[in-house]
C-alpha cells in the first residue's frame, strides 16, 4: 500500500472509528455507564468478534492489514498524551487524608487479586495459546498478579465526580486507595516488561533507569519546571510556544521510559505529575483532552478490539479460564477491598461501596494487556479473555455502587444527583436534598 492509499485508508477509518466510538457511548450513556465504557465495547465490535465476523470483507476493506501499524502508532500516541493529562489531574493530597484505611483497603486490594492472578497464572501455563513461548512461569505469575491487581483510576476518578462525591470521605479513601494500587502494579508490570526483554542487562537497565527517571521528575525536574507554570502564569494562559515547549518535553519523556525498556505511558504519567499546578495545568486539560479524547484514544480502543477475539472462548478449557478470571477479578478486588475497609472501622455500606468502586479496570487494564500483547507475554486467546473481564467489571461498578451506596444515600440527601455528561458537574448534597430526581446517566472516564 502506497503513502497516499495509507492516507485514504486513514481517514476512511477515523470516520468509522468516531461514529462507531461516539454512537455507541451514546447508547450505553443512557445506562448510566461511563463514555469510556461505550468506546471499549465499540472497539470490540469492529474487531472480529463482530464486524469481522459477520462482514470480513468490509472490515479488510476499513482495516486493511497494511494500516495497522499506523493504527498502532496512533493509538500509543492517544493512550500516552491520556496519561499524561492523567497525571496532570493527580493530586498528592488525597494520600495525606484517611491514609490508615486507604494503604489498608490498597494493600488488600492488591495482595488478594495478585495471589487469585498468580494461582491462575499456575494453571493457565498448562493451556497452550495463553502465554507466549517465550514467557517463563514467573514472568506469567507476576504478569497475570498485576493486571488482576489493576483498578482503572481515571475511570474511578470520573465515576467519583459524577455522583459528587468529590472531597468525601468516600472519595478521598477510593481515590487514594486506587492511586496506591495501581502504583504498585505498575511498578510489578515494569519488573514483567524487564524480565521479559532479553536477560539480566536489560532488566536492570529497564528498572534502575525507571527509578533514576522516576526520582528525577519528582524531584529536580519539578523544581526545573517551575519556570515553565512561573512564564504560564505571567502570560495568563498557555501560549503556543509554551505548549510546543510542553509538548517537546512530552515526547521526550515518552521516548526515554519506552527507550530503557519500559513503557511511553510511564514517562507521560510522571512528566503529568511534575508539573506545576496553576494556569499550566487547567489550560493543558483545556487545550489538550478535548483532542485527546474524542480523536486518539478511540485509535486505541480500536487497535484493542482489533486484536481481541472472543469467538475463540468457544471451547469448555477457554470458557472455564473466562468464567475463572472473572470470578476471580470480582471476588479478589470487591470482597478484599470491602473486607480491609470494615476492619478498619468504615461503615458495612461506605465498605460495599469502596469494594464496588474498586473493581472497575477501564483504559488502564487495557493498556496492561496491550502492553503484555506488544511484548510477547501474552497469547490473543489470553488477551481477549481478559479484555473481556475488563468490559464486565467496568460495566458492573457504576451500578453496583448505586445499588449498594448510592440511592441509599441520596435518600438521604447526602449524595448530588448524577451528572448527566462530561460537562455538567454533578449537583451537591444540597441539590439533593431540595428533591432534584436522579439522572442515571454517566460522563466520560
Amino acid at each position: 500500500m502506497t503513502a497516499p492509499q495509507l492516507s485514504v485508508a486513514f481517514f476512511l477509518q477515523m470516520f468509522f472509528i468516531l461514529v462507531v466510538c461516539r454512537s455507541v457511548a451514546a447508547l450505553v450513556r443512557r445506562f448510566g455507564q461511563p463514555q469510556v465504557v461505550g468506546e471499549m465495547i465499540a472497539g470490540v465490535l469492529m474487531g472480529p468478534s463482530l464486524i469481522g465476523l459477520l462482514l470480513p470483507a468490509f472490515q479488510q476493506q476499513i482495516f486493511p492489514n497494511e494500516s495497522l501499524k499506523m493504527l498502532f502508532v496512533g493509538g500509543q500516541l492517544g493512550v500516552g498524551l491520556y496519561m499524561f493529562l492523567v497525571g496532570v489531574e493527580f493530586k498528592a493530597e488525597v494520600f495525606r487524608a484517611r491514609v490508615h484505611s486507604a494503604v489498608a483497603v490498597s494493600v488488600a486490594g492488591m495482595l488478594v487479586p495478585f495471589a487469585l492472578g498468580a494461582g491462575l497464572a499456575l494453571w493457565m501455563v498448562t493451556i497452550p495459546g495463553m502465554f507466549a513461548e517465550r514467557t517463563t512461569t514467573s514472568a506469567a505469575v507476576l504478569f497475570m498478579g498485576a493486571a488482576m491487581s489493576i483498578t482503572a483510576f481515571p475511570v474511578l476518578a470520573r465515576i467519583i465526580h459524577d455522583h459528587g462525591l468529590t472531597g468525601t470521605a468516600l472519595g478521598t479513601l477510593a481515590l487514594s486507595a486506587g492511586c496506591i494500587g495501581d502504583a504498585a502494579a505498575w511498578g510489578v508490570l515494569a519488573v514483567v516488561i524487564a524480565s521479559v526483554g532479553g536477560g539480566v542487562v536489560v532488566a536492570v537497565k529497564a528498572i534502575a533507569g525507571g527509578v533514576a527517571f522516576s526520582v528525577f521528575m519528582l524531584t529536580l525536574g519539578r523544581r526545573l519546571l517551575i519556570r515553565l507554570g512561573s512564564a504560564t502564569e505571567l502570560a495568563g494562559r498557555l501560549t503556543p510556544a509554551l505548549l510546543t515547549l510542553v509538548m517537546t518535553l512530552f515526547t521526550l519523556a515518552a521516548w526515554i521510559t519506552d527507550a530503557i525498556g519500559l513503557h511511553a505511558v510511564f514517562g507521560a504519567f510522571l512528566l503529568g505529575v511534575a508539573m506545576p499546578r496553576g494556569v499550566l495545568t487547567r489550560e493543558l486539560k483545556r487545550q489538550l483532552e478535548p483532542f485527546a479524547v474524542v480523536f486518539l484514544l478511540p485509535m486505541f480502543f480500536t487497535f484493542s478490539g482489533l486484536n481481541t477475539r472472543l469467538d475463540m472462548v468457544d471451547d469448555l478449557p477457554l470458557l472455564l479460564v473466562a468464567i475463572a478470571v472473572l470470578v476471580a477479578a470480582c471476588l479478589g478486588k470487591g470482597v478484599a477491598c470491602w473486607a480491609a475497609a470494615r476492619l478498619n472501622g468504615e461503615s458495612n455500606r461506605i465498605a460495599l461501596a469502596v469494594g464496588a468502586l474498586m473493581n472497575a479496570r477501564g483504559l488502564m487494564e487495557l493498556i496492561v494487556l496491550a502492553i503484555g500483547l506488544q511484548h510477547e507475554i501474552i497469547g490473543p486467546a489470553l488477551f481477549s479473555v481478559m479484555v473481556l473481564m475488563t468490559i464486565v467489571t467496568t460495566l458492573l461498578a457504576s451500578p453496583l455502587f448505586e445499588w449498594v451506596y448510592g440511592r441509599h444515600a441520596r435518600a438521604a440527601g447526602e449524595l448530588g444527583v448524577v451528572a448527566m455528561s462530561a460537562d455538567e458537574p454533578a449537583t451537591s448534597p444540597e441539590r439533593g436534598r431540595r428533591g432534584a430526581a436522579p439522572n442515571e446517566r454517566g460522563a466520560r472516564a
